[in-house]
């Protein structure tokens, strides 16, 4: 699974050992060398995408955050402007081209990469689903993992595949891979409908509106990340979290093996790309297809 040549950036790193997760000792540099390591897997998911970005320029413990989408004062080059068809007047949105760019990122202090559901050659046509399942403070891990795959038995009802991944948060995504064809109220429609679904038949388990007050004992279904211009953390990013946690693939067969959301981390993420012969989600794309 692992790259046998890892790239090689033109970005040079300025102060290469700040760290970026003090408790953990990860460094500007360790953060720099994990992204070549996952380069050829995490690509697909960041590349010619809106971006939306966490930025923590003193890391994770730093009191300024910047949730950016819009370009900053010396930001990197390689990090590029683009302007959205939609708002071809207004401040220009984020993306990267390659490497370099995703090198910038890090050298930028982005810990969290968040992309739309869409590449920039199709603004207007998703290529992928993303629910994000919710877990209230008192809901079991074991619940979680049940309603990733009550979401994945549902989707591949429909015809659809469906992937699934730690959030390196609080839950799980569960990913459906699309032939561009559908609009977004078209896909954002799909994916409320989903969650009111799972909500209707399990009103004790499941919500599909984000109420505080009846959050307790209950997993929300996020189906909001799949409107035009929201975002879910990419696979494979880091999350700005203690921990230095990673956003992980998986099999399905290895769900129940996971201990929790945050059990992928910068520390023991590189041990098991190089051990496993192939990547999770090394067929996401090639699985695709239209929302009917």
């Amino acid at each position: 699974m692992s790259p046998r040549h890892p790239p090689v950036s033109d970005v040079s790193l300025t102060h290469p050992d700040r760290l970026y997760w003090p408790d953990e000792g990860v460094t500007k540099q360790a953060l720099a060398d994990y992204y070549a390591g996952v380069w050829s897997f995490i690509a697909p998911y960041v590349v010619n995408r809106p971006l939306a970005l966490l930025r923590l320029p003193d890391g994770i413990k730093s009191h300024q955050r910047f949730f950016q989408k819009h370009a900053w004062k010396g930001m990197n080059p390689h990090i590029e402007e683009i302007a959205d068809p939609q708002d071809a007047d207004g401040e220009k949105l984020l993306r990267i081209a390659d490497f370099n760019g995703l090198v910038a990122l890090v050298q930028s202090a982005v810990l969290e990469i968040h992309p739309w559901g869409v590449t920039t050659d199709d603004w207007e046509k998703p290529d992928m689903i993303t629910m994000d399942l919710d877990p209230g403070e008192d809901v079991a891990w074991s619940a979680v993992i049940t309603a990733a795959l009550e979401l994945k038995a549902r989707l591949e009802a429909r015809g659809l595949a469906a992937f699934v991944k730690t959030s390196g948060g609080k839950g799980l995504h569960v990913v459906t891979p699309l032939a561009p064809k559908a609009g977004w109220a078209e896909v954002k429609d799909f994916a409320h409908s989903l969650a009111e679904s799972m909500s209707a038949d399990a009103p004790d388990t499941y919500l599909a509106t984000a109420t505080k007050a009846k959050r307790g004992g209950h997993i929300y279904i996020d189906y909001l990340r799949n409107g035009r211009g929201n975002t879910a953390v990419a696979a494979y990013s880091t999350r700005a979290r203690p921990g230095a946690p990673v956003s992980m693939p998986l099999d399905w067969p290895e769900l129940h093996e996971v201990s929790g959301p945050a059990a992928f981390t910068l520390g023991n993420v590189p041990r098991r790309v190089e051990s496993r012969r192939r990547d999770p989600w090394g067929d996401f794309f090639d699985a695709a297809v239209p929302l009917e």
